[in-house]
């Protein structure tokens, strides 16, 4: 990322006037520390990074820190709101479409989960805004406050976990539908309910509980096209911004954190296995 954003062009050319002299943009890259070379500039990077210092944004002039902690809370709520809603709509829906599977209603809910993932974030967004928020002026478009400018973003972003999550709910659901396990759980005299949810259900959670997992940490990096959309105040959007600017060390600190955040979230899936299968347990123990 440090290699990338030093070829995307000179920082200092935006942050002077259009006539400035050369010995102004000198004067400025100096105090910059640009004038140094890459690789004396990355090591001082990383050696700040060390101690927990991501650098000072060009254009705001604020530490970086402190504006990623700032605007990543609001990320983080529109990422759970988005996963929530993804994951009590197509879990229901997958197991449904493996227990009926052949039949019309298998069918329909297939159809839907592929057009959800088929249909672009940004067309589905401007449809939400010109219905909701234009048309019936149910909800706000932009902002952030109350839970209403939550809805739509949350849809919105929603839909690209839903198809995926439903077509491997149902899949994982077919597998393990079949085991003597179930089979034995019915011979019993269990409810279909309790056979679905206890006994198929936890057995089938390991990609499901993959699948979630990651989706959060790339939702958490990947909401840029929903968060600018909407005017959602996130680091997506920050980000963004921070690209046009050329604003260096933001655009570093941004990926860095969000890059961690998907370390951690990989981690607590590897300790979720173990939660959900005693095999995986047994294996590790």
């Amino acid at each position: 990322m440090f290699a990338l954003v030093h070829l995307s062009g000179d920082p200092v050319l935006l942050m002077v006037p259009a006539d400035a002299s050369p010995e102004l943009v000198a004067d400025t890259r100096r105090a910059l520390g640009f004038d140094r070379p890459l690789r004396e500039q990355f090591g001082r990077y990383l050696a700040n990074v060390a101690q927990g210092d991501l650098g000072t944004s060009l254009r705001i002039n604020r530490p970086v820190a402190r504006l990623i902690r700032e605007r990543l809370p609001a990320t983080v709520e529109l990422t759970l709101a988005a996963l929530l809603l993804a994951t009590v709509t197509a879990i229901p829906a997958g197991i449904v479409s493996a227990v009926k599977r052949g039949t019309i209603v298998d069918r329909l809910a297939m159809i839907g989960a592929v057009a959800g993932q088929a249909v672009p974030i940004f067309w589905l967004a401007l449809l939400l805004i010109t219905l909701f928020g234009v048309r019936l002026r149910w909800l706000p478009v932009f902002g952030h406050g109350t839970w209403a400018h939550l809805v739509l973003p949350a849809v919105s972003l929603s839909t690209i976990v839903l198809g995926r999550l439903a077509r491997l709910v149902r899949s994982s659901m077919l597998e393990v539908l079949g085991q003597d396990y179930v089979r034995t759980a019915r011979a019993k005299g269990l409810g279909e309910l309790r056979v679905l949810s206890v006994h198929a259900l936890r057995n089938a959670a390991i990609p499901i509980v993959t699948l979630l997992g990651l989706q959060f940490a790339q939702l958490l990096g990947g909401a840029v096209v929903t968060e600018t959309i909407f005017a959602w105040p996130g680091v997506g959007r920050l980000v963004v911004e921070a690209i046009f600017n050329r604003d260096f060390p933001l655009v570093q600190g941004v990926v860095l954190v969000v890059s961690l955040i998907f370390v951690v979230v990989s981690l607590l899936i590897d300790i979720a296995y173990a939660l959900l299968d005693p095999r995986v347990r047994d294996r590790m123990a």
